[in-house]
């Protein structure tokens, strides 16, 4: 049955019953009752009441020197020990301690047989231990689990932060969070479908009822809820009001800071998985309506908002960027859009597009050429532990931190500052940093403006010389894409080969192709700059 609960602080742990009869101080003896260490203990609690369920919470470990039974005092008559047993089990008591004198020489064995009956563990107190000193050795006990217990879950929310900062934040929360609770922990997203999920993988039964669990806590006031089933111990809970995403944890067992555990989690999730500034999701659903409308891009770019100041953004900076390892998902391509500033973000196939605002003290940078692609930089020291590559801009290109910085596990390419009307033009300079990055092992690559003499050339004779000239290879877009990573790349074979993703062995085909089909020496040097001349004035 579906049960909703309310995130609280980690109660005090429960405490062994085999723990309190190893401390030799008090020479306790257990006569009957099931093993020590399955009985745990919730507190102490003295009585000599007939009655004690009125005064018991559960839990407790009674203590009784036996006053209460007329036996034990001398005076004649029968005691219902059974009633008195099937009193304390009601009420939920744990164990119970029969005190040895003054009142009573032996644990009477009325009170032994319905113990045994009920399966009560009964415990003999010697005379020479206190019920004071008893009480005071499980609260002794309990204190020293509870410090424990504060350590274990101090321990898991660091390694819960610090599997927050990787990279792939949301399967490594997930991750650290089956481990540290050695069950099974999902994150369902507002269709109810498993986005991510790490740990052991439960049976089809627990599988159904924890996604049930999830379904039911996106429908509730109550952001929690737990269940058990086959045994297993289920928890969901909604990272966020009206958002839809849920995290769902499976355990064999629970522990008393299991679920401050997962709340911590849940909160990780929540930051992670949502809107990381509000109040822009009606703005941009608005860019994106106009858009379809047919309005230009600098009449919605307004809408876009990510500003820090007073004022509208006016320039921007397109990335493309890469994981280093694996395949980027929209989890992990929203945590980058969050790292660099922006909501913005596009992830489609193997590459990641974020459209970041510019700060006021970038804009005055170059724009975009719709003709050219200028040159590209890898951002001095941010490859480390990958070797930096020489910077290859010059003084005058854009500075090192004034635009998107590099991100651990990602690689980067970066557009100049643009308006709007120049953002496709930005996005090839992206695509083409991020193939330089990836060719050269840089972390960052931006792209670097500067005038040359090709600006000399009006653009419509620049794209008609270039189109004559790369004729022969242009019905082969492969060829024509080789050769411009070639040329970008000083003519290195392998790291064409790895900026394209292909062997060694066909970039050397291909440029033989084209040098046969141009036929020009690609070996001489003023080629190789008339045919880039063309390349970056080529449009489409």
């Amino acid at each position: 049955m579906q049960e909703t609960a309310v995130p609280s602080a980690p109660p005090t742990p429960p405490v062994s019953l085999a723990a309190l009869l190893s401390r030799d101080d008090l020479g306790l003896r257990q006569i009957t009752g099931p093993p020590a260490g399955e009985v745990t203990i919730h507190g102490a609690h003295t009585s000599e009441m007939s009655d004690p369920y009125p005064y018991l919470l559960g839990g407790e470990l009674l203590l009784t020197a036996g006053v209460h039974i007329p036996e034990a005092a001398g005076r004649p008559g029968s005691f219902d020990f059974d009633g008195y047993v099937a009193r304390i089990v009601a009420a939920g008591g744990a164990a119970l301690g029969f005190g040895v004198a003054p009142v009573h020489d032996t644990v009477p064995a009325g009170l032994v047989a319905a113990c045994e009956q009920h399966g009560l563990p009964l415990v003999e107190v010697p005379p020479r231990t206190t019920f004071s000193g008893v009480a005071r050795a499980v609260w002794q006990l309990m204190a020293r689990a509870r410090l424990s217990e504060l350590r274990r879950i101090t321990q898991a929310q660091q390694g819960l932060a610090a599997a927050a900062s990787r990279p792939d934040p949301v399967p490594s929360v997930l991750r650290r969070l089956a481990g540290r609770l050695e069950g099974r922990a999902v994150l369902y997203g507002p269709e109810g479908a498993e986005i991510a999920a790490a740990g052991r993988e439960p049976g089809d039964e627990v599988r159904r009822a924890l996604a049930e669990l999830a379904r039911f806590v996106t429908g509730h006031p109550s952001s929690t809820a737990t269940d058990t089933v086959a045994g297993t111990r289920l928890a969901a809970y909604a990272l966020g009001p009206g958002r839809g995403f849920v995290l769902g944890v499976a355990a064999p067992h629970r522990e008393s800071g299991d679920h401050t555990i997962a709340s911590v989690a849940a909160v990780l999730l929540s930051l992670l998985t949502g809107e990381h500034r509000s109040g822009t999701g009606a703005a941009r659903s608005s860019a994106l309506v106009r858009l379809l409308l047919g309005a230009r891009r600098e009449e919605v770019a307004p809408l876009l908002g990510g500003g820090e100041g007073d004022g509208a953004v006016t320039r921007w900076y397109v990335v493309h960027a890469r994981p280093d390892t694996g395949a980027p998902d929209a989890v992990s391509a929203s945590a980058l859009g969050a790292a660099l500033g922006s909501p913005l973000v596009d992830a489609a196939d193997d590459v990641v597009r974020v459209l970041v605002p510019a700060p006021p003290q970038a804009e005055g940078g170059g724009g975009a050429r719709p003709e050219g692609d200028g040159g590209v930089r890898p951002e001095a020291g941010a490859a480390a532990p990958r070797k930096p590559h020489a910077g290859s801009g010059p003084a005058g290109s854009v500075a090192a931190g004034s635009g998107p910085a590099a991100q651990p596990g990602w690689t980067l390419g970066v557009s100049a500052p643009v308006a709007p009307a120049e953002w496709p033009a930005a996005d090839a300079q992206a695509a083409r940093a991020l193939a330089r990055a990836r060719a050269t092992r840089s972390a960052l690559v931006r792209h670097a403006e500067r005038p040359g003499f090709a600006d000399l050339v009006p653009p419509g004779e620049a794209e008609a010389h270039a189109r004559a000239l790369l004729a022969p290879i242009g019905g082969v877009p492969a060829l024509a894409e080789t050769l411009r990573a070639w040329l970008s790349l000083h003519g290195s074979w392998d790291r064409t080969a790895v900026a394209l993703s292909v062997h060694r062995n066909t970039v050397r085909q291909r440029i033989a192709r084209c040098a046969a089909l141009l036929g020009a020496d690609l070996d001489d040097p003023d080629v190789r700059m008339e045919l880039w001349f063309a390349l970056r004035h080529l449009r489409g």
